[in-house]
């Protein structure tokens, strides 16, 4: 089986973060890790090349495939900053209807500007998001 292609690592998340060419994509992920790492409690760390995430959980697959992932991540993307809330989004319904203009995809949370969301409600969502999944083992359906 092959080995998963983002795994932590020992990048220099400050150094990627300033790395970002964008000015105001890059301000919006210097404050999103600011604000995970104050919501979590835990220093960011580099998945990849791409990811800054906080905190880890384990998968297993009824396959028998497994490793590990952030309990919650971000990745400034050209096109939104993605917050990965591995958790998905089922029990965050009351929450994203307060945060503001977002979208979602299975656990992806795409924001085009930070300035644009609530702040506390996005605090709250990290915090919820982290707490479900941080230091557990998941056994999920499928891949």
């Amino acid at each position: 089986m092959a080995e998963p292609k983002t795994t932590r690592n020992d990048g220099d998340v400050a150094a990627f973060l300033a790395a970002v060419a964008d000015p105001v994509r890059r301000a919006d992920a210097e404050a999103a890790c600011a604000l995970m790492a104050a919501a979590t409690g835990e220093e960011p760390v580099m998945w990849g090349s791409a990811i800054i995430g906080f905190g880890q959980y384990h998968y297993r697959y009824r396959t028998g495939r497994e490793g590990d992932w952030p309990a919650i991540g971000l990745s400034p993307r050209k096109q939104a900053l993605t917050l990965y809330v591995s958790a998905g989004f089922e029990a965050y319904e009351d929450l994203l209807s307060r945060l503001g203009p977002h979208t979602t995809g299975r656990s992806c949370l795409y924001l085009k500007r930070l300035a644009d969301v609530d702040q506390s409600v996005l605090k709250e969502l990290v915090i919820e998001g982290f707490r479900h999944l941080n230091g557990r083992t998941v056994a999920a359906e499928q891949p």
